[in-house]
């Protein structure tokens, strides 16, 4: 018996739709894999980053408040030196502008 034309094109087309589920499943099983890889990367940085955050905690604490420290004995000093007259910073105990000759007379 030859084979019908319609019973060929079904085989053809079921094997036609078998393929394509195999695709199908390969690549959803890629789309799986590479999302199964981005999660496990994920949870490395986001493992390292508060590793890191902790070590930063860690030295922060001393480091900023010796930076403070020293902050504050600049800005104590820098003011101080702007407090004085150039007189005192010279070590002279008076000042120029305190003189009254230094004044014009007003009439």
């Amino acid at each position: 018996m030859i084979p019908s034309v319609k019973s060929r094109a079904e085989r053809e087309f079921a094997a036609a739709q078998k393929k394509d589920k195999q695709a199908l499943k390969e690549k959803e099983k890629a789309q799986q894999e590479k999302a199964d890889k981005i999660a496990n990367l994920r949870a490395l940085r986001l493992a390292k980053e508060a590793a890191d955050l902790e070590a930063a905690k860690k030295k922060s604490p001393a480091k900023k408040k010796a930076t403070k420290t020293v902050a504050a004995k600049t800005v104590t000093a820098k003011i101080t030196a702007a407090e004085k007259t150039p007189a005192e910073s010279k070590g002279t105990t008076r000042s120029p502008q305190s003189d009254p000759s230094q004044f014009p007379q007003v009439h």
